[in-house]
């Protein structure tokens, strides 16, 4: 091997892409050698950040399930999908934004707007249906990128833009709305087009649950088959190794944002077809629902570990939350209350895998 060569092999090391990582000391050590024999579960999770939420999902299930007796039946299973549809997608760009170790709070706000512009455009105005979308998508990808421009090219917090971000917008669909709710009076409407129902047998699923499903898809392919998706995890784990390697850093913060920004939209889209109107009065949870989703989900706060899937099996744990406390009766502030405590038993474990991950945890 050459001199060449060799700098290549030590600079690879040395960045992490293989097994070998920098230890404290500045010797290095494999994490797979040492994780696996002495801390599986730790090796496991960290391999496979879904298994979790999985595990809590199939727990969750069975507890409600036990209870009331109603939360597997069709009926009810039909509905839960068509709840999620919007919390699931809002939850994809959210994951994204979360990956490069940001944060969004303007979700909810974003998706208000783009719906009350897709109606007040389609309806008010009289434009074609797939005009106002189209618009409201772009309204959408604006909304995201003033969110990425903030936070790429000035440099200030995702957590202290959004949440400014989030009374502009909220604002901005007050003004839209003027306290009205605007109904489409034309079935076949495109806009209404999500809220099309399949039937399986006794099972309702609206058309936008499989446009969910599909973005999940294709988000997930983007994150583990293309090098903008390795990209973003390179970013999230280390912004400043990422600039020395030759990413474009700033750049690629903004396309995760432009890309919410559309995911907003699309959720827009579908909580029109599911309601078939376009209104502010929506749930006041969603911002901290879908980061509910997604820390449940497995994706790490502090950026670089997490997958899409997670995030929708945390998506379904809020909404089995949900319906299994309604089911049983139970006042909707204990929702939030179990809520809370997962978010903070989620945060914990990401915490306690990434400091036994550092060697920087007790054995």
């Amino acid at each position: 091997m050459n001199e060449t060569e060799e700098a290549r092999g030590g600079s690879e090391s040395a960045a992490g892409h293989g097994p070998e990582r920098q230890a404290a000391g500045g010797q290095p050590h494999d994490i797979r050698a040492v994780g696996a024999p002495k801390r599986p579960l730790l090796h496991f999770l960290h391999r496979y950040p879904a298994a979790a939420p999985a595990i809590v999902l199939i727990i969750a299930v069975a507890v409600f399930q036990f209870l009331n007796p109603r939360l597997l039946r069709a009926q009810t299973i039909s509905l839960m999908l068509q709840q999620l549809a919007v919390l699931g997608c809002l939850s994809i760009g959210q994951t994204v934004i979360m990956l490069t170790a940001g944060i969004d709070l303007s979700v909810g706000a974003v998706m208000i707007v783009t719906q009350m512009i897709m109606a007040e455009l389609s309806i008010t105005v009289g434009l074609p249906a797939w005009v106002a979308l189209v618009i409201g998508l772009g309204f959408g990808a604006v909304a995201g990128g003033i969110n990425g421009g903030l936070a790429a090219y000035i440099g200030l917090p995702p957590f202290i833009v959004t949440l400014g971000t989030l009374g502009v917008f909220t604002a901005i669909g007050l003004f839209l709305s003027a306290g009205t709710t605007i109904f489409f009076p034309n079935p076949s409407n495109l806009l209404l087009w999500t809220g099309n129902v399949v039937a399986f047998g006794n099972f309702h699923v609206t058309t936008g649950v499989f446009l969910m499903i599909l973005l999940y898809l294709i988000v997930a392919y983007m994150l583990a088959r293309t090098a903008w998706g390795r990209h973003v995890y390179a970013v999230g784990g280390s912004p400043e190794a990422s600039q020395l390697a030759g990413i474009r850093v700033r750049s690629l913060l903004m396309s995760v944002y432009l890309l919410s920004g559309v995911l907003y939209g699309i959720g827009a889209w579908i909580q029109i077809g599911r309601v078939g109107n376009a209104s502010t009065n929506i749930s006041a949870n969603l911002n901290l629902d879908s980061i509910t989703a997604v820390v449940i989900g497995g994706t790490s706060l502090f950026g670089g570990r997490g997958v899409v899937i997670g995030t929708l099996v945390g998506a379904m744990i809020v909404q089995v939350f949900e319906t299994g406390l309604a089911l049983a009766g139970v006042q909707s502030f204990y929702l939030q209350f179990a809520e809370g405590l997962l978010v903070i038993g989620a945060v914990a474990i990401d915490h306690w895998i990434r400091a036994l991950s550092t060697g920087s945890g007790r054995a």
